[in-house]
């Protein structure tokens, strides 16, 4: 335990380290809700979690999460009572005090894009770290009914973006593009390079990269629902420009053509996903590569079949079954068993390339429905009880940037 005279900055805990009993670093706390009464549970870490966290000790400083209403308080570990299963209780008769210590928050900015193929607003969070150095990019795509701002109180993304530095856009689809506000994944016209939505997203991710000193091989894209499938169309029309992919609940490239289609696609899943090389690059000089993807989804998902979660990656996996059948080699899937603390069990898969490196993950939530795992419940469409996709998919994305170094052999 930290010294008892040390005083705790509750909004401060996001950074924290979590280790286990015996002093092992395993991660670093990214979220935490304030109950009512003398509890902070803290909801989301910045590693995967299994059953043996209930065993992790916290050191470090309590804090609320960033970017929410609470007023910072401060408490001092000798206030605190017991710190087990992510849940602090303070002393009867202890009561916080007021911070006098300055929050450091970012700024979440609105834009506007517009380019031959429409206009977009957007808004964008810029981490209190960025002082015009390279920063990474995410491009969060929300779901229908949603906007920027609930989509992102229901990630906490920008809590990330800040614990993290990097920055992240938030683009608006607008009521008379979608009239429930969905990216239109569904049709052909936008399931194109260089054409429709798809060719409006690029181009608002190249406004950003232009007016902010962005790292061009750390521009990743994610999305839930309808934004998780627009997220795999702009990871496979645009594979120059997206490094990595994150799909919550979404579905697989030209998984329907029209309404009737989509919605067979969600509730059965579509035909079968086409091979990359059928519309990769097309007559371009972009050549088409494996896009590293994480795809989450839980298995009573009513909206969204759970078979998508596999469609999603069917294209990739059978381009790295061709190279390990032409190298001699069997395909690696690593296959592991998680349960959150008080909530839900999670089956994690990670594909492997013939080099051994891990190129796609799928996270099966079990009992989980429509919802983004481990999200925040000031948002909509989340559920709390999951593994953090939020963390998951930003941990992967910071071990997957850019690289030209696995091909797939397309003719135009």
């Amino acid at each position: 335990m930290p010294d008892a005279r040390t005083t705790l900055t509750l909004e401060e805990l996001v950074g924290s380290k979590v280790v286990t009993a015996e002093g092992k670093q395993v991660g670093r706390v990214i979220e935490v809700q304030v109950t009512p009464g003398p509890e902070y549970r803290v909801i989301g870490l910045d590693v995967g979690v299994s059953a043996w966290l209930e065993r992790l000790h916290l050191l470090g400083r309590l804090v609320a999460l960033r970017g929410t209403a609470i007023t910072p308080r401060t408490a001092s570990w000798d206030d605190v009572e017991r710190y087990e299963r992510f849940t602090v209780t303070l002393k009867p008769g202890r009561e916080l005090r007021e911070a006098t210590t300055p929050v450091r928050r970012g700024q979440f900015v609105d834009g506007s894009y517009t380019s031959a193929h429409g206009t977009r607003a957007y808004k964008l969070y810029l981490p209190s770290g960025y002082t015009g150095q390279a920063l990474p990019l995410v491009v969060m795509l929300h779901g229908c009914f949603q906007d920027p701002d609930d989509f992102a109180a229901g990630t906490s993304m920008n809590a990330l973006a800040e614990l993290h530095t990097f920055l992240a856009v938030y683009p608006a689809q607008a009521s008379s593009a979608n009239v429930g506000k969905c990216w239109n994944w569904f049709r052909r016209e936008d399931q194109q390079r260089g054409a429709g939505e798809p060719a409006l997203l690029a181009g608002l991710t190249r406004q950003i990269m232009a007016t902010y000193h962005v790292d061009a091989r750390r521009v990743f894209v994610a999305g839930m629902s309808a934004g998780a499938a627009m997220s795999v169309i702009l990871g496979t029309t645009y594979p120059d420009l997206y490094a990595a992919v994150g799909v919550h609940s979404g579905l697989a490239y030209a998984a329907a053509h029209n309404l009737a289609t989509a919605l067979t696609a969600m509730w059965h899943g579509g035909p079968a996903p086409a091979r990359p090389e059928s519309h990769t690059s097309g007559a371009t000089d972009v050549p088409a590569r494996v896009v590293p993807t994480i795809v989450f989804h839980g298995d009573r998902d009513p909206t969204v079949n759970v078979v998508n979660a596999d469609h999603v990656l069917t294209p990739w996996v059978q381009a790295t079954d061709e190279w390990d059948t032409m190298a001699g080699t069997d395909q690696h899937v690593t296959v592991g068993q998680g349960q959150v603390p008080d909530g839900y069990a999670y089956t994690r898969s990670i594909y492997h390339d013939p080099q051994g490196r891990a190129i796609m993950e799928k996270w099966i939530v079990h009992q989980m429905g429509h919802a983004w795992s481990g999200g925040n419940p000031s948002g909509s469409h989340t559920d709390p009880q999951g593994p953090s996709a939020s963390a998951e998919m930003v941990r992967f994305f910071r071990e997957h940037p850019q690289e030209r170094s696995q091909p797939l052999r397309v003719t135009a």
